[in-house]
């Protein structure tokens, strides 16, 4: 399982140009145990994205015992990236083709002045937010509907019926405003686009009634914008049997 700081990372999956948490995983697992490893991941998140339980697996030949090497990993991992726990699985576990709860929480700072110390973590939103009405309209989105209005026109998934176990909007006593997602499997984008439409809703472009509108109408157009990466944080995935 692990936690990372994503403000210095250009996502999860590796790629030509910028250095990702994978990347990272990969050239200090190989060099601890003498061998080239690749990681598969749960969450490929976005770049800025955090994680508190993102999950990653791979095959080796080491004799280290599992639950040791997130302790000699972590030795050699830069600050922002922690291995919180590491165990053996079954040889054909998959993290992302098994049936998994995934839960990802948006934080935004609501409030007239920011708080620096927040500014990396959460988004900065001056405007008053109805939580009330958030609420409302995330109920909406719970249960097995079609998505495509949620997620970013780059993608390239043909299927874009997900399913979305729960959706709650709560705020904190330090003004922040956590929108919490949990479901089965998410779209590119998916879960930003969900909050960008939820502070629409907040301060009133939006009517909580408007959202099965917009799951109707099948058009990125429809919901509202994407709101920045910084405020996403992947709290955890739970596999059944696991």
């Amino acid at each position: 399982m692990v936690a990372y700081d994503g403000s210095e990372y250009c996502g999860w999956q590796v790629q030509p140009s910028g250095i990702t948490i994978e990347e990272v995983l990969n050239r200090e697992l190989s060099q601890l145990l003498g061998e080239e490893i690749q990681v598969i991941g749960a969450s490929r998140t976005d770049s800025g994205v955090h994680s508190l339980g993102n999950v990653a697996v791979f095959d080796t030949d080491a004799r280290i015992p599992p639950e040791k090497i997130c302790y000699a990993l972590n030795q050699r991992l830069p600050k922002d990236i922690v291995v919180q726990s590491s165990c053996q699985v079954e040889r054909d576990f998959h993290p992302r083709r098994c049936y998994s709860e995934k839960t990802y929480e948006y934080r935004i700072l609501n409030r007239k002045i920011p708080i620096p110390t927040l500014r990396k973590y959460t988004y900065f939103y001056y405007r008053d937010l109805d939580v009330v009405k958030m609420r409302q309209a995330a109920s909406y989105l719970v249960g097995e509907h079609d998505f495509k209005s949620f997620c970013s026109v780059r993608t390239s998934v043909e299927d874009t019926v997900r399913t979305i176990l729960s959706c709650n909007v709560e705020r904190t006593g330090d003004d922040v405003v956590n929108i919490r997602v949990t479901g089965t499997g998410f779209l590119y984008n998916m879960v930003r686009i969900i909050a960008g439409t939820l502070i629409q809703v907040g301060i009133g472009e939006l009517e909580p009634k408007d959202m099965p509108r917009i799951l109707r109408q099948r058009e990125r157009s429809a919901a509202g914008p994407t709101a920045p990466a910084h405020g996403l944080t992947m709290i955890g995935i739970v596999y059944e049997g696991l």
